[in-house]
């Protein structure tokens, strides 16, 4: 798949695994690497970004009985702005999607 399509949409779906649950670094990196192709420690500068942001805090949990994990979770502006990032990202790949289909209909 052509990198560029990737990078627009790492970052939401990085929010989007953190909606519903506190995750920690490599769990992100395994689920989303299950379903995209990406290379190792691609996730890791997405997860400081959205640090720096405001958009996800930090927590360490020993729950695992290893060594302490770090936890990332959603603040409240990264709840609200990856709802307005998803639609917007809906939006504008039905209209993608609509497009590609009118080529494909023309030719027809």
């Amino acid at each position: 798949m052509n990198t560029q399509y990737k990078k627009g949409v790492l970052e939401l779906c990085v929010l989007s695994m953190l909606k519903d649950k506190d995750r920690y670094g490599y769990e992100i990196s395994d689920n989303l690497s299950k379903s995209i192709d990406i290379a190792d420690g691609t996730v890791y500068p997405i997860l400081r970004k959205l640090k720096s942001d405001g958009l996800v805090t930090t927590y360490l949990s020993e729950e695992s009985g290893g060594p302490p994990r770090k936890y990332y979770s959603l603040t409240e502006l990264g709840k609200s702005t990856f709802e307005n990032d998803r639609a917007e990202y809906l939006e504008f790949a039905k209209t993608v999607e609509s497009m590609l289909k009118e080529k494909t209909d023309e030719k027809e």
